[in-house]
């Protein structure tokens, strides 16, 4: 009755131990990827708000995002789960975390950005949910910003190069 018992518990193990080894596959972002003002939904701030180009270049857990903007490309080196900060555009200072759903298909950034201008400082905090089409040629990123002037959101479609 023991060594049966202890067989049903190491059976257990090595089941529960495969179980959790197993990892959902995340959906794979990589490529470069061009804006459609015509399916993006810019807000007040059009076209100028969102970046004309993303290249993402992505490993497990990690995703390196370059956004080409009007005026520079700002790239961000993403990890699951930790902080990183970055400069972006008049040195502003940006710290994001990366998590992802818990089906691999989607993921989320949380950022907050530390803008210094005449003097003040100013606190964004910006939300990025990223997703892709079941086709995967179509990228869309729904961003939304909080400001001291309020929030503003904006979904940018991107086609896959």
């Amino acid at each position: 009755m023991i060594i049966r018992n202890i067989k049903t518990a190491l059976t257990l193990l090595a089941v529960s131990s495969v179980f959790f080894a197993f990892t959902i596959a995340q959906t794979d972002y990589s490529g470069t990827w061009k804006l459609n003002e015509g399916k993006s939904e810019l807000g007040q701030f059009g076209a100028r708000s969102a970046a004309s180009k993303i290249v993402i270049e992505q490993k497990t857990g990690a995703v390196t995002v370059t956004r080409t903007l009007a005026t520079m490309d700002v790239t961000e080196s993403l990890v699951e789960g930790k902080e990183v900060e970055t400069t972006g555009f008049n040195n502003a200072k940006k710290k994001a975390t990366l998590k992802w759903a818990g089906d691999g298909q989607t993921f989320v950034v949380n950022g907050v950005i530390l803008l210094e201008m005449n003097g003040q400082s100013f606190e964004l905090t910006t939300v990025e949910n990223w997703s892709i089409s079941a086709d995967g040629k179509t990228l869309t990123l729904q961003t939304t910003v909080t400001t001291p002037q309020g929030e503003f959101s904006s979904k940018g479609v991107y086609d896959k190069q």
